[in-house]
């Protein structure tokens, strides 16, 4: 999944929220949401639903099945929802990001439901901040489990993300910024306070 999230869209509204649904526009069928009964596990959104609150148009789309990975309570609603909020906290900040988030998907993983939905064993987000005068980015590599670890405890390079999904992230940057941005495991550039 991969969105802009802007200052400007960051709201506070309040929208009813609608049930999930299939994706109408993924061709090759998403996953019903009745894989998720009793399986134990959440409706784990990647974009999540307080990212789109600026219109509600935006907002439903978030509820998509094509938008949502099985995720443990204890996950989804700590360290994952803890990153969620970061990232809101630096789209205030900086005014503009790119969002690159889902789940690793690897052979042999536990599935869920009739469709056999994958449970990822790690998730991973990344975040691009380009509208600064300076480039800049920073990647997380979270194992789907409760976790108290601090957030910086889950940064990774983007190259490591490639490799483990077979995804070339950033290919239309000019090549020198997307070499350094990927390569880069720091956070420093990164306000965590």
């Amino acid at each position: 999944m991969a969105y802009e999230l802007t200052q400007k869209q960051l709201s506070s509204i309040s929208i009813k929220r609608p049930y999930f649904e299939k994706d109408p526009k993924v061709t090759t069928q998403s996953a019903h949401y009745k894989n998720f009964k009793d399986s134990g596990y959440n409706k784990g959104h990647l974009c999540p639903a307080a990212d789109r609150k600026f219109s509600v148009e935006a907002y439903n789309e978030t509820f998509f099945t094509s938008n949502i990975s099985p995720q443990s309570y204890e996950f989804n609603g700590g360290v994952w929802n803890r990153l969620e909020e970061k990232v809101r906290y630096w789209a205030q900040k900086y005014q503009k990001l790119y969002i690159v988030t889902g789940g690793i998907l690897t052979p042999n993983l536990k599935t869920i439901g009739t469709e056999k939905v994958a449970v990822p064993q790690y998730f991973y987000k990344i975040i691009l901040d380009y509208n600064g005068a300076e480039t800049k980015a920073i990647a997380f590599l979270v194992p789907h489990e409760k976790s108290e670890k601090g957030l910086y405890q889950f940064v990774t390079s983007i190259d490591e993300i490639e490799t483990l999904t077979g995804i070339d992230f950033f290919p239309e940057l000019p090549d020198k910024t997307e070499n350094e941005i990927e390569k880069s495991s720091s956070y420093k550039n990164w306000a965590f306070n």
